[in-house]
């Protein structure tokens, strides 16, 4: 099998990419820049060119098998500051994608969406995948709409898809520029000697899932048959006050948060419920939260030695 990996060169694509090699999937990877931490790997195809340029990725689908794609020309907390751009960079170049795709007679597509901001304030805890669609971000509307236009795609041209829904990812290679990511943001200020801060009383409660998982999952949602949404995470909840405990326990001495006022926007507890993965997809995670934070602090250390 041969698959193209759109976003390959990030945090989570350079996991996912890592994964496919270690079970002999062939990987050609299709990003604006190349990965931040490491140099090319070998036997990989890279190809470094944006969404919007549709001759490119015709020519990057040639010869593929299925299509890994992670990438996102936002983040949640900046998505509402331009939603026109947020529509144009995410959801008009899928729809594009989705075109070529068919031109090229590539059906296969996993896709990475986000179980943090698609089902809005949870209604249900931990949040299964039928739970309501009330998304408070133009991140998470345009996650549905994607999503939506990949149920399309399979109804009227056969796309065999898989929308994963992850909720917060961590681990080794996330970067450290504070607008995603509070375990990478963390760490990546201890070790530089700088104070944490915690917005509220820490008592904000999210599900953490390690990119090495996640990325076991997305080699399995390639490799499986099925089609439809899945919900990626680990089922289980910590606070902020909970990761900074991990924390202090991984990096010892005497780490004490500048605690400032609540953000609005900060629903206060969102656990995804997995079991549709488990049951339908044989997954399930392996790493737990603070094996995954000693892990991710190592590497924060060699990066900042």
């Amino acid at each position: 099998m041969k698959a193209l990996v759109i976003g390959g060169c990030g945090f989570i694509g350079s996991h996912v990419v890592d994964n496919l090699l270690a079970n002999g999937v062939s990987v050609r990877v299709l990003d604006r820049r190349p990965e931040m931490y490491r140099p090319p790997l070998p036997g990989v195809e890279y190809v470094m060119c944006d969404l919007s340029d549709t001759a490119q990725i015709f020519e990057a689908l040639v010869g593929v098998d299925a299509v890994i794609h992670l990438a996102s020309t936002t983040v949640p907390a900046t998505s509402n500051m331009d939603p026109a751009a947020d529509i144009t960079g995410n959801l008009i170049a899928m729809v594009r994608l989705l075109e070529v795709m068919r031109e090229a007679n590539v059906k296969k597509m996993v896709y990475l969406s986000s179980g943090g901001t698609v089902y809005g304030v949870p209604q249900m805890d931990p949040v299964p995948e039928n739970h309501p669609l009330n998304p408070i971000s133009s991140y998470g509307i345009v996650k549905i709409a994607i999503e939506n236009y990949l149920f399309m795609e399979h109804q009227l041209h056969g796309l065999q898809h898989v929308v994963l829904r992850a909720s917060n990812p961590y681990g080794p290679r996330q970067g450290h520029t504070g607008t995603q990511g509070i375990i990478g943001t963390y760490l990546w200020k201890l070790a530089r000697g700088e104070q944490i801060e915690v917005w509220g009383d820490g008592s904000v409660v999210r599900d953490y899932i390690h990119v090495s998982d996640l990325a076991g999952l997305c080699h399995t949602a390639l490799t499986s048959d099925v089609s439809g949404v899945f919900n990626a995470g680990s089922s289980e909840g910590a606070s902020v006050n909970d990761i900074v405990g991990h924390i202090r326990n991984t990096v010892g001495g005497d780490i004490t948060p500048a605690y400032k006022p609540g953000r609005g926007f900060d629903v206060p507890r969102v656990v995804l419920d997995v079991t549709k993965a488990k049951t339908q997809l044989g997954w399930q995670k392996q790493t737990t939260l603070g094996q995954g934070i000693e892990d991710t602090w190592a590497w924060v250390q060699e990066q900042s030695g």
